[in-house]
């Protein structure tokens, strides 16, 4: 047998789990060891749609394969909880960085019963934002959907109303516009923004949102009633293109242009 299979059947061996004591409650209660109790400090950047498969069944094997060993002094051996520190970016900037402790706890067969956060806000970064429910007009109202480039909003990562384009505002007054000539009672506006898939998931979400609330300002400008009106960021949810290459590459940046944009529904009565 070669060093490297019998490292690799050690490691399953280990991670199966016999022989050491529990270091969790037996009744499942949730306990989070303090942070610089580490061996890990400054915690790992995790894959996110790895962690997004963690979940009721999986064996340690499969958990150390999507993120790895645990990053406090636990051990792996017969424990039924394993604790970790993930790091999660939401900006470009070298501080925009949020850490999180995450827990696994396992039944008697060392499958996965239950996760939790220490940090409730760390489960919406993973989780992404649920998307709201579509605009329902009551009877005898209508619907009108309005969408909108970014190149035509904002130059590149930007998001703030300094940066609102000319070209941008001038189509924002259009919208504004068209509704006051074509609605005599507005119920409701959702202003939704969106990205591409590259950057992070967080990043994504947060960018994406403030453009919405952007928007949503410059709107109120225009006369529109601002507690009519809702902005919410998807990030990279809701993609619409189609065919396009992996990568960053200059192709696929113009190719994924129909995702990185922003949608206006309006609900209300017409003249």
């Amino acid at each position: 047998m070669s060093k490297y299979a019998a490292a690799a059947g050690i490691c399953a061996a280990l991670l199966t789990g016999c022989g050491m004591a529990p270091t969790s409650a037996p009744d499942g209660s949730v306990g989070f060891p303090a942070r610089d109790s580490a061996w890990l400090k400054e915690g790992t950047f995790v894959n996110v749609e790895n962690l997004r498969q963690i979940g009721p069944g999986l064996d340690k094997n499969q958990v150390y394969a999507l993120i790895g060993e645990p990053h406090f002094s636990e051990g792996i051996i017969g424990v039924h909880v394993w604790n970790y520190v993930f790091n999660f970016r939401t900006g470009p900037g070298a501080s925009d960085v949020v850490t999180c402790q995450y827990q696994i706890q396992y039944d008697k067969h060392y499958r996965v019963k239950s996760t939790y956060w220490k940090e409730p806000a760390c489960k919406a970064l993973v989780d992404g934002p649920k998307p709201a429910p579509a605009v329902q007009a009551p009877p005898g109202d209508d619907v009108k959907q309005f969408t909108l480039d970014y190149q035509l909003l904002f130059p590149f990562d930007k998001s703030a109303l300094r940066d609102l384009l000319p070209a941008g505002r001038a189509e924002l007054d259009r919208i504004a516009a068209t509704l006051e000539q074509q609605y005599q009672h507005i119920r409701s506006v959702r202003v939704t923004g969106y990205t591409d898939r590259l950057g992070t998931d967080a990043y994504n979400r947060q960018l994406s949102l403030a453009r919405a609330e952007t928007i949503r300002a410059y709107l109120t400008t225009r006369g529109l009633p601002g507690d009519l009106i809702v902005a919410q960021g998807l990030g990279k949810a809701d993609p619409v293109s189609n065919g396009c290459p992996a990568g960053r590459s200059a192709e696929a940046i113009a190719c994924l242009a129909p995702d990185r944009r922003v949608r206006i529904d309006v609900a209300g009565e017409r003249r």
